[in-house]
């Protein structure tokens, strides 16, 4: 019997491997009908959705799962796509879990291993800190992606990730060199070894090496999702009319501050400078074009199934790749 992967499932059903994803995770923003023929297609397939609709299951072959941490997340969604096409035996299941920003995605994974047979673990929008104990003694291979796991106590966790701290550095510091003085961050909790706390210290570095500092006033705490960076923005901005420049964790949050400021009639880039990170395809097209941290969706897809692969095929060590970001200046800094 042929095992077919969820690319076959894409392409007989005519959609993207990100609607397959969505699909199989009951997503709303799929059309019913579109849920229906992808559904058809699975059935013929002998594919079957687990007791909460949510990933895939075959009877044969091993399961790797990719634990998504931010719902409507779009580069964490594009990055899942990425994986989702790498090569790998055909033997290899991906299924997909989404959870929400504050769930736990630790106790997720133990919970989806009781309930089925898993033989490796992908973390995407993942946080590094006293909850990663809960993992203690899972002797399953996995890698997390976009965040290091460097000198952390995972021995079996991998990671492959840019160089948070020394890019948004560059970033931040790109921004002084074009003369704003008083820029606000928007971003995560400080707390931990996650990305977003790098993202932070980055930013401090930059403001610090030029006299200046992050203080509490201009640390703005969100949820990277256009809404709450939206709600954020506008608060923001009605009480700090003097800042002129705006460096945001990601894309989405970047342009949920764009939209506040224009609600605001404060305009980008002449009254603001707004940079972003992530580099999703959304910000080459919007107005202004969004300027950005651009991460490599595909390299750091690529080595992610490669090292996890490595580690459940070979028993290969725990390796941490660092992969090549770049800064772009578009047309929301001035």
């Amino acid at each position: 019997m042929k095992i077919y992967t969820i690319r076959d499932i894409a392409e007989l059903s005519g959609v993207s491997v990100t609607t397959v994803s969505r699909v199989l995770n009951d997503r709303p923003d799929v059309s019913q009908e579109t849920k229906e023929r992808v559904r058809r297609v699975m059935a013929k397939c002998h594919f079957v959705g687990n007791a909460n609709a949510r990933g895939l299951k075959q009877a044969d072959g091993e399961s790797v799962a990719i634990i998504i941490r931010g719902r409507n997340n779009p580069f964490l969604n594009t990055l899942t796509e990425a994986m989702l096409v790498c090569p790998r035996s055909e033997k290899t299941a991906m299924i997909t879990e989404y959870i929400d920003e504050q769930d736990d995605e630790f106790l997720h994974a133990l919970t989806l291993m009781n309930r089925q047979r898993i033989a490796g673990l992908i973390f995407l929008g993942s946080r590094i800190d006293d909850r990663c104990k809960a993992l203690n003694g899972a002797n399953i291979p996995m890698v997390f992606a976009t965040v290091s796991t460097k000198g952390t106590a995972m021995e079996r966790a991998a990671s492959v990730s840019m160089d948070d701290r020394a890019m948004v550095r560059q970033a931040v510091e790109t921004l002084i060199r074009r003369g704003h003085r008083q820029i606000a961050v928007f971003g995560g909790r400080r707390t931990g070894d996650d990305s977003l706390v790098l993202r932070a210290q980055g930013a401090e570095d930059a403001l610090q090496s030029h006299g200046m500092a992050l203080d509490a006033a201009h640390y703005v705490e969100t949820r990277l999702t256009l809404d709450d960076a939206y709600r954020a923005g506008m608060e923001y901005f009605r009480n700090n009319p003097q800042v002129d420049a705006a460096f945001c964790m990601s894309d989405a949050t970047a342009v949920g501050v764009i939209r506040a400021l224009a609600d605001l009639g404060r305009k980008v880039p002449e009254d603001v400078s707004v940079m972003g990170v992530d580099g999703i395809e959304i910000g080459r097209f919007i107005t202004p074009r969004l300027s950005t941290i651009v991460q490599p969706v595909e390299d750091i897809a690529k080595e992610s199934v490669a090292v996890l692969i490595d580690m459940m095929e070979n028993h290969a060590p725990a390796r941490h790749i660092t992969v090549e970001a770049r800064v772009e200046i578009r047309e929301s800094v001035r």
